[in-house]
């Protein structure tokens, strides 16, 4: 089996580091293109993958075509490949915003296509990945896929509707963490930890305190009772992030995503 990417973004990286630390498939299966040779040659050099700046050639020797180049060129990607791609070719799309039915209209043949929603935390296997498969798919393709996906992650299968509430909430959520992470650390400086230790302090908290949420299945409410000492110093801090609106501007900015990404 043979598994392409056109284009190798950090969204691609991330896909093909996990195929292959996984050890799914031989590295040279891994078919890779891209505009530029410069970019290629770190691919190969690092992965081992074979790359070409001939999208063709990676379109009609794929088994598995995953599509990850950015959503405004989409549609001339595949003007330049549908007529080479195989007709049992899986077609694996990583572009917010693009429903299923936009990518058969475009591909114009029938083609078996998974809508696929990933995100960066994946360079580091930790990904979550949400994907919608079409009519076209099996039971066969949606073991491949949950196994491509698996690679670097978790992977669920969701209706199509609620694709926008992925990117909103796992797609473009990371951002809102970085952005986290470095208030918590600008929160530390400004009592005079170091910034180097802040940061990794604030870091390693919000990791420690994701795997604990997902470890014990309890409630994040709950959670965040176990901390809160009564008149204690945490829920100071929480008193104070709720009079400033905390969640709220949180909810606001998963919303705000997910409307984008239905191009409202």
């Amino acid at each position: 089996m043979k598994i392409g990417f056109i284009g190798c973004g950090n969204m691609a990286q991330a896909m093909i580091k996990g195929i292959v630390e996984a050890k799914w498939i031989q590295n040279e299966d891994i078919l890779v293109s891209n505009r530029t040779s410069k970019k290629l040659e770190k691919i190969k050099d690092l992965y081992g993958v074979s790359t070409t700046t001939d999208n063709c050639v990676v379109a009609k020797n794929s088994d598995i075509l995953v599509l990850s180049v950015k959503p405004k060129i989409y549609s001339l990607i595949i003007e330049e490949i549908r007529d080479v791609v195989k007709a049992d070719t899986l077609i694996v799309s990583i572009a917010p915003g693009i429903t299923l039915h936009q990518l058969e209209t475009q591909f114009i043949q029938t083609h078996k296509i998974v809508r696929c929603m990933p995100n960066t935390p994946a360079m580091v296997n930790e990904g979550c990945t949400a994907y919608v498969m079409n009519a076209n798919c099996d039971n066969t393709n949606q073991q491949i896929i949950e196994k491509l996906l698996s690679c670097f992650g978790i992977a669920a299968s969701v209706d199509e509707s609620l694709m926008d509430a992925v990117t909103g909430l796992s797609g473009s959520s990371p951002a809102f963490v970085y952005m986290f992470i470095e208030a918590l650390a600008d929160g530390a400086v400004h009592e005079g930890m170091p910034r180097e230790m802040a940061y990794q302090f604030a870091a390693q908290t919000v990791l420690g305190s994701a795997k604990l949420v997902l470890a014990s299945g309890n409630h994040p409410g709950i959670c965040k009772d176990q901390v809160c000492s009564p008149a204690g110093t945490t829920i100071e801090g929480v008193r104070t992030l709720e009079a400033d609106g905390f969640r709220s501007s949180v909810m606001e900015a998963v919303i705000a995503a997910s409307r984008k990404s239905k191009g409202e």
